[in-house]
């Protein structure tokens, strides 16, 4: 007769062998549609400003942590992402890495998002550098660099062709609005990562095909602009955008999908997590229509950063065959 034997074991019960690297290789994978639509629209001056990002990264992360004492981390594909994340918004590899993750003690150890730490100090550094633009599709922007592409650092560039007012600065300032689809498609100039919201959403929905990414954090973000956004505009449709306008302009889509998601920085908890997403919905729709900045999914993203660990702390789950503790004790 056969036998069939069954093993009992304490959690927890893995069910696949996947590692930090593994998670992290498939998030390279999901931005590199993003990326090459961002070198498709801007031709040679994003590819080199993503390589350079990347290059950087990598490196930074490598010297520090060979002068530390310990194993280099960069086969971890982490400094990668970053340099991605960073390049797609602007260059600032060697802050995000040595002041946004290494000093915190590396990977897991981060309290804010790397990329997002490095993108606050260049802002606050150089506020007109980062928020000058390439027209898109420009001609010959695969046979020639633009010269501003090329300038060194604290040196003012030249710039070839500057492009107007992003989407969400010509509403805020001009109360001109862009069309949602061309918005979602990438028809329009900003940041490199900026542009189109149906790539990013794809590579989104594989990560989260793959398990490799919390669900609620991206769902509960967007709804919560929409909703939010939806309400104002109704109430009020001449002074504040639509909803759909919200949802693809910007770096909302590139931020709640690949930003807020970082595993280290954000909530535990599916309750925490929800609540997380919640508030940088709720912190965008605040700064963008009544802020004084166009965009607010950075300040946002580093403030919920701040506030995980007490989400996390306050929303703890019970432990199964426990009894909760009263107020006196």
């Amino acid at each position: 007769m056969f036998k069939q034997t069954l093993h009992i074991s304490t959690s927890p019960h893995l069910k696949r062998s996947i590692g930090t690297d593994d998670i992290m290789r498939n998030v390279v994978w999901a931005l590199l549609p993003t990326s090459a639509f961002a070198v498709f629209s801007f031709g040679l001056s994003v590819f080199l400003l993503l390589m350079t990002a990347v290059a950087a990264a990598v490196l930074t992360e490598h010297v520090l942590c060979r002068l530390s004492g310990q194993q280099s981390t960069v086969d971890d594909w982490s400094a990668v992402i970053t340099g991605l994340l960073l390049g797609l918004t602007l260059v600032g590899s060697v802050i995000a890495i040595a002041l946004g993750k290494f000093a915190f003690g590396g990977l897991g150890y981060n309290t804010f998002n790397p990329a997002l730490v490095g993108r606050a100090v260049l802002q606050a550094a150089f506020p007109v550098a980062i928020t000058t633009w390439h027209p898109a599709f420009l001609d010959g922007r695969f046979s020639a660099i633009p010269s501003s592409t090329l300038a060194l650092p604290f040196m003012e560039p030249h710039y070839d062709a500057i492009s107007g007012a992003t989407p969400l600065s010509a509403f805020k300032f001009d109360q001109v609005t862009t069309s949602s689809a061309d918005l979602a498609m990438g028809l329009v100039s900003g940041s490199a990562g900026e542009t189109c919201a149906v790539l990013i959403l794809l590579g989104g929905i594989y990560l989260i095909a793959r398990k490799m990414m919390n669900w609620r954090i991206p769902v509960a973000l967007l709804l919560t602009v929409y909703v939010l956004s939806g309400i104002v505009h109704w109430f009020s449709p001449e002074a504040y955008p639509s909803p759909s306008f919200m949802l693809f302009s910007g770096g909302l889509m590139l931020g709640a999908i690949f930003m807020a998601t970082d595993m280290v920085a954000s909530p535990l908890t599916p309750p925490g997590a929800v609540l997380y997403g919640v508030l940088i919905g709720l912190l965008v729709v605040v700064i963008r229509l009544w802020g004084g900045l166009p965009e607010g999914v950075m300040y946002a993203i580093l403030l919920a950063n701040a506030i995980s660990p007490h989400i996390d702390k306050a929303l703890q789950p019970r432990v199964y065959g426990t009894v909760k503790k009263s107020k006196a004790a």
